[in-house]
C-alpha cells in the first residue's frame, strides 16, 4: 500500500495533482493521469490534499467524505501514484497568501517541479489565487503547471457533489456509475442490544467512521465482505422507530442464509439498492413480517446483481479510515 505523509516527511521531488480527490470520479483521475505521465524520473508522482477540509476549520462545517484517508490510499495505488501528502488546514496556513503557500509548500516542503490542478481550482487566503496565478507564480520558481478543464457527461459537470447528492437519494446505481466503481463504507462489529436476535433475523451493528458520508437512511440489499468472501445481506441504516423510536441512527446487517460469529471483525458494505424507507410499524410481527419481505426481496436482487458481472473484492476491508493515522 502506497504511504500517507506528511509535507515533512514526503518523498521529493515530486510531480504533484494538487486537490481534494473526494471520490476518485474520472475528472479526478484525468488530473492524477496527468501528473504520473508527466514524473519523470526522479520525480515521485504524488497526490496532495488538505486535511481536514478547509470549511471544517474556516467555518466550523461538518465535511463527510466519500473516501477517508485509508480507502484513497488503496484506491490511488493502482493509478501510478507514489505518496499520499495530506496537509494539515490550519488557520496559519488559511492566512498564507497565493505566493507564500507555493514557496512554503510546494516548492520548500514538497519541492515540486510539476503541478497539475482542475481548472476550478482555487489556493490561498481567502481562495484569492486561480489557476493563472498558480502559473504565474510556478514559473518564477521553476515549477511546471498544467491546468485540465472540468469533465463533463452528456447531462452535467462531474463532481464530488453531485454522488453525493445520487447517495443522499439512495440512488445507488447512479452513485457507482459516477464514482466508476461500487460505493462501499467499512466498519467494525461491536456488540449491540440483541434486539433483532430476539426478532429471529439476528443483525452485526457496525461502527463506522463518523466522517464517511453515508447514503439515504431506509433498508438496503447489499453484499457484505467478510475476510475475502462476498456475503448476501440486507441492511438497515438509520434509527429503529418500531423498536425504539429514541434510538440513535446505526448501520446493522443481517446476513441472508449465513450464521457468522462477527463481533469485532470488520467488515466491508456495498448497499446494492434500496428496498424501502424506514417506517413504523404497528406491532412487532407487522415489523418481522415487513423484515421478511425485505430479505426475500434482497435476496432476489443480489441473485440477479450476481450474475451481472464478476465482483471484486474490496482492497481493504473495514477501510473506514480509522487504523489509520492522519497527518
Amino acid at each position: 500500500m502506497i504511504p500517507l505523509r506528511r509535507p515533512d516527511q514526503a518523498q521529493t521531488p515530486t510531480a504533484i495533482a494538487l486537490g481534494s480527490f473526494d471520490g476518485l470520479h474520472e475528472g479526478h483521475r484525468r488530473v492524477i493521469a496527468a501528473a504520473v505521465d508527466g514524473a519523470a524520473p526522479p520525480l515521485v508522482p504524488t497526490v496532495v490534499s488538505f486535511w481536514p477540509h478547509p470549511r471544517e476549520v474556516l467555518f466550523g462545517e461538518p465535511r463527510l467524505r466519500l473516501d477517508l484517508p485509508a480507502e484513497k490510499l488503496h484506491l490511488l495505488e493502482p493509478l501510478g501514484i507514489r505518496q499520499l501528502v495530506l496537509v494539515p488546514f490550519t488557520p496559519a496556513l488559511a492566512a498564507l497568501s497565493p505566493e507564500a503557500f507555493v514557496e512554503q509548500v510546494l516548492v520548500g516542503q514538497l519541492q515540486a517541479r510539476l503541478v497539475v490542478v482542475g481548472e476550478n481550482f482555487r489556493f490561498g487566503q481567502g481562495r484569492c489565487g486561480d489557476t493563472e496565478a498558480l502559473e504565474r507564480i510556478g514559473a518564477r520558481h521553476g515549477m511546471a503547471v498544467r491546468v485540465l478543464p472540468m469533465f463533463s457527461d452528456s447531462r452535467e459537470r462531474l463532481s464530488s457533489s453531485r454522488i453525493r447528492r445520487a447517495l443522499a437519494a439512495g440512488a445507488l446505481a447512479e452513485a457507482a456509475q459516477l464514482l466508476g466503481r461500487p460505493y462501499r463504507f467499512g466498519g467494525r462489529v461491536v456488540r449491540g442490544r440483541g434486539l433483532g436476535r430476539e426478532l429471529g433475523w439476528p443483525t452485526a451493528n457496525l461502527q463506522v467512521d463518523g466522517r464517511k458520508f453515508l447514503p439515504q437512511e431506509g433498508v438496503y440489499a447489499a453484499w457484505v465482505w467478510h475476510q475475502g468472501e462476498r456475503l448476501e445481506g440486507v441492511m438497515n441504516l438509520g434509527p429503529q422507530p418500531t423498536v425504539d423510536p429514541t434510538a440513535p441512527s446505526a448501520v446493522e446487517v443481517h446476513l441472508l442464509g449465513r450464521q457468522l460469529q462477527l463481533e469485532g471483525a470488520e467488515l466491508t458494505v456495498e448497499p446494492v439498492a434500496l428496498l424501502r424507507h424506514q417506517q413504523r410499524f404497528d406491532s412487532l410481527d407487522a415489523l418481522v413480517a415487513q423484515i421478511a419481505a425485505d430479505a426475500q426481496r434482497a435476496e432476489a436482487l443480489l441473485v440477479s446483481a450476481a450474475g451481472v458481472g464478476v465482483a471484486q473484492a474490496p482492497a481493504d476491508e473495514g477501510g473506514d479510515g480509522t487504523q489509520q493515522q492522519n497527518p
